[in-house]
């Protein structure tokens, strides 16, 4: 009842599935884990940036995994968060670097976070896990971070509080000429990128008919466990 259910949302037309699915989980245990996740990652940019602006992040990003799970797990019913949980720490990522000259510790910021989305990725490729819905929640996250966290750069003086004269100091601008352009540039592929995804979507269009290898990214079978793709399998992220 909600969950991401490809041949429902294109036949039925019951595209609120791609958004319901993220309030759905395969258990107790999969509703704790990502419950933990988010109180871990959200707290800390809701005291910096806001509810509002982390719930759009949060729920674009949810639904921007849910575009790219279905575009390439057609056979399978997905349930959880963890892309909207991946869509936060992308925006972490974008945010570090929209707002590079703020941060003190700025490459070990960096690196921590990397290690982050490298470690979640690598046990995306484990069975029954919907690596796609990390990586399409990660990517919008990533591109939302650069238009919805931007922050001023360097001093920024209000004239109308200095009084006139030779001795007025001219205001600077808020923001470097570099955050305009990753705003324009992000903004424009969310547009395009989601725009596409969903036509793609309702038109029938499966990705591993154009991609032979990216089965790999969700799921790379060992000796040790089997990728199955059948109908009744339901994965978790």
């Amino acid at each position: 009842m909600g969950a991401l259910d490809v041949s429902k949302v294109v036949q039925g037309r019951q595209g609120w599935r791609l958004i319901t699915c993220i309030w759905l989980h395969a258990g107790v245990v999969h509703l704790l884990i990502n419950v933990l996740c988010l109180l871990f990652i959200g707290i800390r940019l809701e005291q910096e940036f806001g509810f509002v602006r982390i719930g759009l992040v949060y729920l674009i990003s949810g639904f921007g995994g849910s575009l790219m799970s279905a575009l390439f797990i057609r056979a399978s019913i997905s349930v959880g968060a963890s892309g909207a949980l991946f869509g936060l720490i992308g925006s972490m990522l974008s945010e570090l670097i929209t707002n590079w000259s703020l941060y003190a510790n700025k490459v070990a910021a960096l690196l921590t976070l990397v290690l982050v989305i490298v470690v979640n990725l690598a046990l995306g490729i484990l069975p029954r896990v919907d690596n796609f819905a990390h990586i399409g929640g990660l990517i919008s996250g990533f591109l939302l971070g650069f238009v919805v966290f931007i922050r001023p750069q360097f001093a920024w003086i209000n004239q109308r509080r200095v009084a006139p004269g030779p001795q007025a100091a001219p205001a600077e601008h808020k923001h470097k000429t570099y955050q305009y352009i990753l705003w324009i540039v992000a903004a424009i592929l969310l547009i395009v990128g989601f725009t596409l995804a969903i036509v793609l979507l309702f038109r029938g269009y499966n990705a591993n008919d154009h991609c032979s290898w990216c089965h790999y990214l969700s799921c790379v079978p060992t000796k040790k466990w089997k990728c199955n793709s059948s109908p009744t399998t339901c994965t978790v992220r």
